[in-house]
């Protein structure tokens, strides 16, 4: 692949302050693209920026929060009238992770927050720029769901939930879209070293800081796959027009039980998933329900 092979295209990126989202928007960069990256975080943006400008590449900075639906039409409607005959590739980035425990120990409020983001951030920006999707029959747009958008996984539900959701709404997009030339992505990351267990501050009754340091430690332990190749995969798929990606072999793995058995598979990870990503619910869960009964 070439640097021009994103020639006449610009690139949105949500969640770019950080991880995938700022190795995608570098690499969108450095292969030719006009990168908007747009992000919570201002000041992690403007990092990236000053590497993409000594790399001499362009990008343009945007703070957004995509739980806010206002602010994302306000954000297309900036950004729509200045792109008018480039080729768009919408990388629906940005997300967060819950620290929590089951589902009977997350509070509500929780969960809402974190839909409005990992599954209603995809949905604004998504409905925001498809008119010009629709005008231009032209473009890609690529979800970011998980390896827990294929697979139910204890103490994940509010996660598990948001990104079966997003590969839901990407796979109808997928039909919908059959016949246009614009094209959809949903990508299944597997373990990332990225922070997003790390910036998942303990929530609910159970929960404790002690307890997060554990599943912090345990994710590092198994996440294999860098933001960096991640990005480059994502961007390959793109250019090849791939329009599902499980990305690192762990992905791989539960991508193929979850095929194979998509019942017993819940008891074959769950088994799996204790021998190599500690449970630090599992005894406090424990005590908090025997004061119950």
């Amino acid at each position: 692949m070439t640097s021009s092979s994103f020639s006449n295209t610009v690139v949105i990126v949500t969640g770019a302050a950080s991880g995938i989202g700022r190795e995608l928007a570098l690499q969108a960069a450095a292969r030719g693209a006009v990168v908007v990256a747009a992000d919570i975080n201002y000041k992690g943006l403007e990092a990236m920026r000053e590497i993409a400008w000594q790399q001499g590449a362009a990008m343009v900075i945007h703070q957004l929060d995509v739980a806010d639906k206002e602010a994302v039409l306000l954000f297309a409607q900036t950004i729509i009238p200045r792109i008018k005959g480039h080729r768009l590739v919408l990388i629906n980035n940005a997300g967060v992770a819950l620290f929590s425990g089951s589902f009977h120990h997350t509070y509500l409020e929780d969960f809402e927050a974190l839909l409005q983001v990992n599954l209603w951030g995809t949905i604004h920006m998504t409905k925001a720029f498809y008119p010009y999707f629709m005008e231009m029959n032209e473009g890609h747009i690529v979800n970011l769901s998980s390896v827990f958008g294929l697979g139910g996984v204890a103490n994940q539900t509010a996660y598990c939930t948001s990104k079966f959701a997003v590969r839901g709404f990407t796979e109808t997009l997928r039909m919908e879209l059959l016949g246009t030339n614009v094209f959809t992505t949903a990508v299944h990351p597997g373990g990332i070293k990225t922070n997003i267990v790390k910036a998942a501050l303990p929530k609910g009754p159970i929960a404790t800081a002690a307890m997060h340091r554990i599943s912090v430690k345990s994710f590092e332990q198994m996440a294999k796959t860098t933001p960096e190749e991640a990005a480059r995969l994502i961007l390959d798929a793109v250019e090849k027009k791939k329009q599902r990606l499980v990305i690192g072999s762990d992905g791989k793995i539960i991508d193929l039980v979850t095929r194979l058995f998509p019942v017993s598979y819940t008891s074959i990870l769950k088994k799996q998933i204790e021998q190599v990503f500690a449970n630090p619910y599992k005894n406090r869960s424990t005590r908090a329900n025997r004061k119950r009964t």
